[in-house]
């Protein structure tokens, strides 16, 4: 599975590309769905550009890119789109049009609260691990772990000659994950380098305008599409290399 980022925190400064409005995030998700992303990660943006969880920016969000596409649609719980751990509760509550699943970072304040939220309304939760956090730790003792969605690996090391080692160490402090799903994805600089690392190993990945504003020889990606096709091929090119051996992370 490869799931299509389509914003994240990213805004005006960050490009003209960078799907911002609710229409633009439904297009761009489309071409990215249309080019092979099977999952979409979105962030609900206020009128101003910054990262939200209101229900009126939710539902706008999910009602555009639903019209556009048939996959699941989840969002963000960042604390970074609303500080206060109760607040952010309250908003899951007042949601008046729900995702599919929404990613709960396990380091943040609060994040049991907000998972246990979104359970309660039926909404699958992705639990965001970060390498270079005591997320694993936390996920490891949490009750909840065994009913998330799935574990969304999480690596923040940008350097690309370094990534992958953070990448193998994650997936060690994640041992079992309670048994769920695990996506491993990367951020700007790491970004290709785990992906490519999770190709090899197996496991579900994603890609997009989030984590990476640049393809694997560093020419700026036009669009969500091209990172996708781009990431495609490079996951089957990845994975059929690895057939003849074994890329456990754990040896």
């Amino acid at each position: 599975m490869v799931q299509v980022c389509v914003n994240g925190g990213r805004g005006s400064g960050d490009g003209a590309l960078v799907p911002l409005s609710p229409r633009a995030m439904a297009g761009s998700a489309a071409e990215a769905v249309a080019a092979g992303a099977s999952d979409i990660h979105v962030h609900p943006k206020s009128p101003c550009g910054e990262d939200t969880l209101s229900p009126k920016a939710v539902a706008a969000t999910l009602d555009e890119i639903r019209s556009r596409v048939a996959v699941p649609v989840g969002v963000t719980t960042g604390a970074w789109a609303e500080p206060d751990p109760a607040a952010r509760v309250a908003r899951v509550h007042a949601w008046t049009v729900l995702p599919d699943h929404a990613s709960v970072n396990w380091h943040e304040p609060g994040a049991e609260d907000v998972a246990a939220a979104l359970l309660e309304r039926g909404v699958g939760v992705e639990a965001g691990i970060w390498s270079g956090t005591d997320g694993a730790e936390r996920f490891a003792a949490s009750p909840l772990g065994p009913r998330v969605l799935r574990v969304l690996a999480e690596v923040t090391d940008p350097d690309p000659r370094s990534a992958e080692d953070t990448a193998r160490g994650l997936l060690a402090a994640l041992g079992a994950a309670h048994g769920r799903p695990v996506l491993l994805h990367g951020e700007e600089g790491g970004a290709w380098p785990v992906l490519s690392l999770a190709a090899r190993l197996g496991l579900a990945t994603r890609i997009g305008l989030e984590d990476t504003l640049v393809l694997p020889d560093g020419r700026r990606a036009v669009s969500n599409a091209q990172l996708v096709t781009e990431a495609l091929a490079r996951y089957a090119a990845e994975a059929g290399s690895a057939e003849a051996g074994s890329d456990d992370p754990r040896s």
